[in-house]
């Protein structure tokens, strides 16, 4: 953790609504006149697409576990070095994985490979992470310890699985059967690397639905956020007006003393009551720090 330049995580799974809910932070930030530096989790994946490809089938031919979700997959020491550099000078190392045609046109280069490596700008305020393993905590990494406030976006698993199905279907050109493969060879590294982190986190947003989610597999459309509850847990609730957030946020209730449902709709809103003073107080410790 640093009080002159503190770091904002939210983690993940894939297609568990991760940058969705970036854009709330987005318009927090623009809105309190935050400026913050950005890094993608995909950035330090450690292939390339075709690489990634070719280690598959050869994790395959060995009989071995191996994912995007995989340690071996990733570079997470990497990414700790990261963190650690921006929380000591306020400015770390980054780059883009180019999903698609048109995030790759403009780099000249062909999709599913990396960006050169560049330092993020000066004068940030903060950096903030999005993406799979922002909250990493193993024998060998320890991301959390450098992180000022985590967040986990944990949709239940069905939902989650939908929302991958129906975008990488969509935009990134998987046929059902291919996504299908990929959740279930990802299902170790899920359970060992993915959910651990959610014990880590300071705030969990998990979308539930109240629509029929039985079978991710034929569902025709992501229930919307109006078919959806979310509920919010707090690791530790000390200092949360849960009273002021019952009362701003029509139709919310509290299922545990740490916990407040809230309609899928108001998702937004709540995310904004709540994280709005959260960084407001990251900047007040930060002025602090830097007179």
């Amino acid at each position: 953790m640093s009080r002159r330049y503190p770091i904002i995580v939210v983690t993940g799974s894939s297609g568990a609504g991760t940058s969705t809910v970036k854009t709330t932070f987005d318009t927090i930030f623009r809105r309190e006149g935050v400026t913050a530096a950005v890094i993608e989790g995909d950035a330090f994946h450690r292939y390339t697409r075709p690489e990634m490809k070719q280690a598959i089938a050869l994790a395959e031919r060995e009989s071995r576990n191996f994912s995007h979700f995989s340690p071996d997959a990733n570079e997470w020491a990497e990414l700790e070095q990261q963190y650690r550099a921006y929380g000591e000078t306020g400015r770390c190392k980054t780059r883009f994985y180019l999903h698609n045609e048109a995030e790759a046109a403009p780099y000249g280069q062909e999709p599913g490979t990396f960006t050169p490596w560049v330092q993020t700008p000066v004068d940030t305020d903060l950096l903030f992470y999005e993406g799979l393993h922002g909250c990493v905590k193993t024998d060998k990494v320890d991301l959390t310890r450098h992180v000022d406030l985590k967040i986990g976006v944990v949709p239940i698993i069905n939902l989650e699985w939908i929302q991958k199905i129906h975008r990488d279907t969509k935009s990134r050109g998987y046929s059902k059967e291919a996504v299908a493969d990929t959740i279930l060879r990802r299902m170790h590294d899920y359970v060992h690397y993915i959910c651990p982190q959610f014990a880590e986190t300071d705030i969990n947003f998990q979308r539930v639905p109240v629509v029929d989610t039985s079978n991710p597999f034929i569902a025709r459309d992501i229930p919307t956020a109006g078919e959806s509850m979310t509920v919010i847990r707090f690791k530790n609730p000390r200092g949360i007006d849960f009273p002021y957030l019952l009362s701003m946020i029509g139709d919310s209730f509290m299922s545990r003393a740490n916990t407040i449902v809230v309609p899928g709709g108001k998702m937004d809103l709540a995310m904004q009551l709540i994280l709005t003073p959260m960084i407001l107080r990251l900047m007040e410790i930060r002025r602090a720090q830097m007179q």
